[in-house]
């Protein structure tokens, strides 16, 4: 436990020392102890407004979103007991993103596509869960408990489908409606201001995952072993399933498709601090949220005062971080 506590406090400083970059760097340079004073008292001046109506807002949404992103891999990795899992792997991103693009094609309001896209997970949410309950049931009365395999068959088939509608929505799209479209779908935080919701989003799917950490431990070892050892499998895929599902459309919905923080994260921890849950999600937690909010920092400042979608900086910084870990787990094994 002391050294959950070190990497946990650790990890507190890293964010809010990436927290107090996010509010100085910009168009409008402010400086850390400039920053600090405007946040802890907020003054009558442009640059105490950039801080508390624009760069505060957007951060703890890039935060809030990256957290729930890194907890939402880190807890489909443990159900589909596959390391390669990742938030958008049940076709979850792809109803969402089939929801706000149909909402941007019909011209409706911001809102709208909010909506749309926190409608669209959910149908793909219900939807898995519906069809793969029937083989939950199934291989549970014949004797069998391990359903994981065709819970993924099910959202990758789902996925295949909701990727051919986005592609034929962006067919029919109108030209000018096509760049806001595509920033979307690689990520983009600019817009973004609901960080109350996706906070209280994220502290409530680990109030209700944390309870069960010591059961997802031993699902890790196969879920027919989980059983004999007295742990309700059934009850707790559910409540993984759906507390991820609901953090993914929460995250998708704030900020658009961002990929590689929910399959990075997770991986790089465990590293460091092992496969213990109890330990592991409230570290991908901040990791998470940090990570997403240098990155959107980065798009931010990077060809300023033009902004790239914060997706393609997570692509850009996932990919060789993800064939670094491949790579050195290979030399380990």
């Amino acid at each position: 436990m002391r050294r959950a506590v070190q990497v946990w406090l650790i990890l507190c400083v890293a964010g809010a020392i990436v927290l107090l970059g996010a509010l100085s760097l910009g168009s409008m340079p402010i400086s850390a102890i400039d920053a600090v004073q405007f946040l802890l008292r907020p003054e009558n001046s442009s640059a105490s407004e950039v801080i508390h109506n624009l760069r505060l807002p957007r951060a703890l949404t890039a935060f809030a979103a990256g957290g729930l992103l890194a907890v939402a891999g880190a807890l489909m990795q443990v159900l589909l007991r596959n390391p390669l899992a990742d938030p958008f792997i049940l076709g979850i991103s792809g109803g969402s993103a089939v929801g706000a693009l149909s909402a941007m094609l019909l011209g409706l309001s911001a809102a709208f596509v909010d909506l749309g896209a926190f409608v669209g997970a959910l149908v793909s949410i219900l939807l898995v869960f519906a069809v793969a309950n029937r083989d939950f049931a199934r291989v549970q009365a014949s004797g069998a408990v391990d359903a994981s395999s065709r819970l993924l068959l099910t959202g990758v088939v789902l996925a295949a489908g909701w990727s051919a509608l986005i592609t034929l929505i962006l067919t029919l799209a109108p030209e000018a409606q096509l760049r806001g479209m595509l920033f979307w779908l690689m990520g983009d935080v600019s817009g973004a201001d609901s960080y109350a919701t996706a906070l209280l989003a994220l502290l409530a799917v680990l109030v209700i995952v944390y309870p069960v950490a010591r059961e997802l431990n031993v699902m890790l070892r196969g879920e027919a072993l989980a059983q004999a050892l007295g742990v309700p499998v059934a009850r707790v895929r559910s409540i993984v399933y759906f507390a991820a599902s609901l953090a993914t459309a929460l995250a998708v919905t704030t900020t658009g498709t961002v990929g590689f923080v929910g399959l990075i994260v997770p991986h790089a921890l465990r590293i460091v601090i092992g496969n213990d849950q109890r330990v592991l999600l409230p570290a991908c937690a901040v990791a998470g949220g940090t990570l997403l909010l240098l990155a959107d920092t980065a798009a931010r400042v990077a060809i300023a005062p033009q902004q790239l979608p914060v997706g393609v900086i997570t692509a850009l910084v996932g990919v060789p971080t993800f064939m670094f870990l491949l790579l050195r787990n290979g030399r380990r094994a």
